[in-house]
């Protein structure tokens, strides 16, 4: 389903978890893109909507997950999907039973409250509950390996993140991906902090409603990712430019520059891509920055000496970040010296959260000098291609 309206009828397995045969197929255009593109193209639509589905899964590879399962007294991440229709708050789709009577505003996440406290408890905590925890939620649909789980604070539908084991950098890089957003006018998830016992997690607010969806630049691509970095990436803006977004090349420059202040090694296809309407099935806009927690990858060797990881993730290749700014055309728009600030921010960010941190004064000081200094080097960049 994509809210009320049938996309196909399929057979499913509980023993595999899996959908064994399409039994009809009715409104084919409401389908995810990557499902739609299969059937344009005359492939096997049941594997493309097995791949679909299991894609919804919490991924075998999240941070503890296989004490979170215990928790949640489930073998498998495959056995939460049923359990909550499959419904997400990225978009609208869900299997509902043929004989259903149900309606989509009924059991949807986005106008319906879930049960979060149990589940944010188990997450970030290594407390047990001894009581039945409702797997009617959203948490049942969340990518990536990062520990998190979605609340909702004054009716509004928030994520929270943590950091991968005792490092607690992914949710700082998070706010500063924020600042820095802000300092230069750049279109991006806001980004908070939060202690949850005793680790900083990041929140931000889900920039999906009920009527649009998150697309992946991964599902727009899909059989196209062949070439070079750049040739995939002047594709996926003729994509774009093609079904009306007219400023998707700006929109993409601003997050190919962010990445390169930052050292964003992670922006993979999967956390960058489009919002469409879901009953239009229009495409609105770039999707804001979201995402930014794997950069300002430091190792300390001692008091004197730094190593920095110099590559990072650029659409299908893994290239040094210089070749960032290779992409990048309007070189003159970005006001450079709102960025000095930004700094001194992230300087009293890292210190106000040191004792939750553990960093020392040292690892610090060593965080704040390479911000510093791939803000001079991309002015000094700058200058010289506008020179």
């Amino acid at each position: 389903m994509n809210k009320d309206t049938e996309v196909m009828k399929l057979e499913f397995e509980e023993e595999k978890n899996l959908f064994n045969k399409v039994i009809q197929i009715k409104n084919i255009e409401y389908a995810p893109l990557s499902i739609y593109k299969t059937y344009q193209d005359n492939k096997d639509v049941l594997t493309e909507v097995n791949k679909w589905f299991k894609g919804r899964n919490i991924p075998i590879w999240r941070d503890d997950l296989f004490y979170l399962l215990k928790k949640l007294d489930v073998k498998t991440a495959d056995e939460l999907l049923m359990k909550s229709y499959a419904l997400s708050l990225s978009d609208q789709y869900w299997i509902k039973p043929c004989e259903s009577k149900l309606k989509y505003k009924d059991v949807n996440f986005f106008e319906n409250d879930f049960g979060y406290s149990d589940f944010l408890d188990i997450t970030f905590s290594n407390t047990n509950i001894n009581r039945k925890i409702s797997l009617m939620t959203p948490n049942n649909t969340t990518d990536g390996r990062l520990k998190k789980t979605w609340i909702i604070e004054n009716g509004k539908r928030i994520l929270i993140k943590g950091g991968y084991k005792d490092n607690p950098i992914a949710p700082l890089n998070e706010l500063l991906a924020s600042m820095i957003c802000d300092a230069l006018g750049i279109k991006h998830v806001s980004y908070e902090l939060d202690v949850i016992n005793d680790k900083i997690v990041s929140k931000c607010e889900d920039f999906i409603d009920e009527d649009t969806e998150f697309i992946t630049a991964h599902s727009i691509l899909k059989d196209e990712l062949t070439g070079n970095y750049k040739e995939i990436y002047e594709r996926y803006i003729e994509i774009l430019e093609s079904n009306g977004i007219s400023d998707a090349r700006d929109n993409l420059e601003d997050m190919i520059f962010l990445d390169y202040l930052i050292m964003n090694v992670d922006r993979h296809l999967n956390n960058l891509g489009i919002i469409r309407n879901v009953n239009t099935l229009k495409w609105i806009s770039v999707a804001p920055i979201f995402d930014s927690g794997e950069a300002m990858d430091l190792e300390i060797l001692d008091d004197d000496t730094m190593v920095v990881n110099d590559n990072g993730r650029l659409f299908n290749e893994v290239v040094h970040f210089d070749k960032f700014l290779e992409l990048i055309r309007k070189t003159r728009e970005y006001n450079l010296k709102k960025l000095e600030s930004v700094v001194d921010e992230y300087e009293f960010i890292l210190k106000k959260y040191q004792n939750v941190s553990k960093m020392s004064d040292q690892e610090i000081y060593n965080l704040c000098y390479l911000l510093y200094s791939r803000i001079q080097k991309v002015k000094d960049i700058l200058f010289l291609v506008n020179a």
